[in-house]
């Protein structure tokens, strides 16, 4: 039962994350073999003035373990730098 959220700045149209959705859906279903009616996909927009605190620090730097991409901005916690 595979539920995706994807945390995105404002601004992006309902049709680009309509696209967005249904690739993940089609992704989610080929590669882990869900059927579509187990997949959910959100969106949760940010600010960026509140990505830091709402997303980087909670979702990442605290989950830094568990990323399957890193991102290519901020600190890395094992370079010892603290966000």
């Amino acid at each position: 039962m595979p539920h995706v959220i994807v945390k995105l700045w404002p601004g992006k149209s309902e049709q680009q994350k309509q696209q967005l959705s249904d690739e993940i859906v089609s992704s989610v279903k080929r590669l882990l073999g869900n059927g579509e009616s187990s997949i959910s996909v959100a969106f949760e927009e940010v600010a960026p003035e509140n990505w830091t605190d709402e997303v980087f620090r909670p979702d990442i730097l605290d989950k830094w373990d568990a990323l399957a991409k890193e991102p290519g901005y901020g600190p890395r916690p094992d370079r010892g730098e603290k966000g």
